[in-house]
């Protein structure tokens, strides 16, 4: 892609009806937008290369946590993470996603080596802090850079699900490959020591992020100031019903998913399951992630018939939690459940970022975290006293009730497309008080024809009414009309042509 004004300016197909409600493109894959991701595959993959997380619990208790010690780094842990969830979006819409991604790798390397060098519970919790900030970091921004990049090169969103799922399928390989490593070095060495080992991986992909071609999409509108870039972000997540429906099913999937991941050893703790099935165990519920990767290309979930078979398959998967469990019975659930999972996590993300322009794209995904991990603190605390009052079967019917929730969210959104794609129903009901000042930051957005249906009937009912801001936009479609006409007068070839 070309930088400057004149590449910025490069108008994008907006998105058709079939590309909007999921459909697979039959188109294959342009070779500079898979070249363009390379890097982006590769820095993804390190980052996931955690050697510490399969003996983190082990060395923990070897520094003198005990039950109650644990709880209060979870805490510590859940409240940095949205703390800096939003802000980190809001910097990357405004800044760099790629620098972003590369300071989320600085506080991993941190946060790694400070928990290697621990000896106390006071010094593991402060790196279990900045941990949280990689987390926070790093939520919303892959994506975003994903869809961009995907438009970039193609003018549509039809292959996002795509690439988004092959980058999840690299991070699951990812963890799988530092689960089996991890447990074999510390067995050869120590639990510490995979802690250290883990940092130059994490070094070598900031040099990937470095080397990543970001798209520029979101720097393609007028700069702001960062109150107005707040509010309109803040309008985005609370005032179009459509984009808070999303923003909800994008949490609660989350949500569940994590409580999987962070609860669902409990249940072969409770079997008595042997010390040598938790490594396969979690090599089974992180390659989840990959699989669902590989599936979100090859199935429809905008088509009614998908979206029902998904939330019909949810609960029951949790519900193998609840009535007299076997290992087997857990882990098959577990892992049914965190596909499923995986798949509407990826399908919501899609669906949130087609609904919101590039320049808040990062920062409204990262408000999905922030809601989700709000709602994982009372969930996690309930769930832990149901657990110990009454068992972990108990405390399953918890996730079966979210589970349930997040399929009847994911139906109504498949229902909504549907009528999403006819002409009298594009324009979902928006603020028609758009700003000035925010109609600056969108223009190009709009403009392009990639500024989502409802953000669109927006800024075309204040154009209606505000005689400054119409003329502005005229004065911006000259703009780049004569910048693209030097273009190609520059252009030998594109002289030849016109010749």
């Amino acid at each position: 892609m070309t930088d400057g004004a004149i590449g910025d300016a490069v108008p994008v197909a907006p998105a058709s009806a079939a590309e909007r409600t999921g459909g697979v493109s039959a188109e294959p894959t342009p070779p500079a937008l898979a070249a363009r991701l390379i890097p982006l595959q590769i820095a993804v993959g390190l980052q996931g290369l955690l050697l510490w997380v399969p003996v983190e619990k082990l060395f923990m208790t070897q520094i003198g946590f005990d039950a109650a010690s644990v709880g209060v780094m979870a805490a510590a842990y859940a409240v940095v993470v949205p703390l800096f969830e939003v802000p980190s979006g809001v910097l990357a819409d405004r800044w760099s996603r790629s620098w972003i991604m590369v300071w989320a790798s600085v506080a991993l390397m941190a946060s790694s080596l400070l928990g290697g060098l621990s000896t106390s519970v006071t010094m593991y919790i402060l790196a279990a802090m900045i941990l949280g900030i990689y987390f926070a970091m790093n939520s919303g921004t892959i994506d975003s850079i994903v869809y961009d990049v995907v438009m970039e090169e193609t003018g549509s969103n039809s292959l996002y699900e795509t690439w988004i799922g092959r980058v999840r399928i690299v991070e699951s390989a990812a963890l799988v490959a530092s689960a089996l490593a991890g447990s074999v070095l510390a067995g050869w060495t120590s639990a510490r020591l995979t802690y250290f080992a883990t940092v130059p991986l994490v070094g070598t992909a900031v040099v990937a992020f470095i080397r990543f071609d970001e798209p520029r999409l979101h720097r393609s509108a007028e700069p702001v100031a960062l109150r107005v870039h707040l509010r309109t972000t803040v309008r985005a997540i609370t005032r179009q019903p459509a984009v808070l429906q999303i923003l909800l099913l994008a949490a609660l999937a989350g949500l569940v998913s994590q409580a999987v991941f962070e609860f669902g050893p409990l249940w072969l703790v409770g079997l008595d399951a042997p010390s040598a099935l938790f490594g396969p165990y979690w090599a089974i519920l992180v390659s989840t992630l990959g699989l669902g990767g590989y599936l979100i290309s090859k199935l429809h979930v905008d088509r009614r018939i998908t979206a029902i078979a998904l939330a019909c398959i949810a609960p029951p998967a949790a519900l193998t939690l609840t009535v007299r469990p076997s290992l087997p019975t857990v882990i098959a659930g577990q892992a049914a459940l965190a596909l499923v999972l995986a798949l509407i996590g990826i399908h919501a993300g899609r669906l949130l970022h087609d609904a919101v322009p590039s320049s808040i794209r990062a920062g409204v995904s990262s408000g999905a975290g922030t809601l989700s991990w709000m709602l994982f603190l009372p969930f996690s605390l309930t769930f832990g006293w149901l657990a110990r009052r009454h068992g972990v079967d108990h405390a399953g019917w918890m996730l079966v009730a979210a589970a349930s929730v997040v399929g009847l969210l994911l139906v109504v959104s498949a229902f909504r497309s549907s009528r999403d794609v006819e002409p009298e129903a594009d324009a979902i009901a928006t603020p028609s008080d758009v700003a000035c000042q925010e109609l600056v930051e969108l223009i190009t957005d709009y403009l392009d024809g990639v500024l989502p249906p409802d953000w669109r009937a927006g800024l075309q009912d204040h154009l209606s009414v505000c005689d400054g801001c119409g003329e502005y936009t005229r004065q911006i479609r000259f703009t780049i009309e004569a910048l693209k006409g030097l273009a190609a007068n520059d252009d030998p070839d594109r002289a030849d042509d016109h010749r």
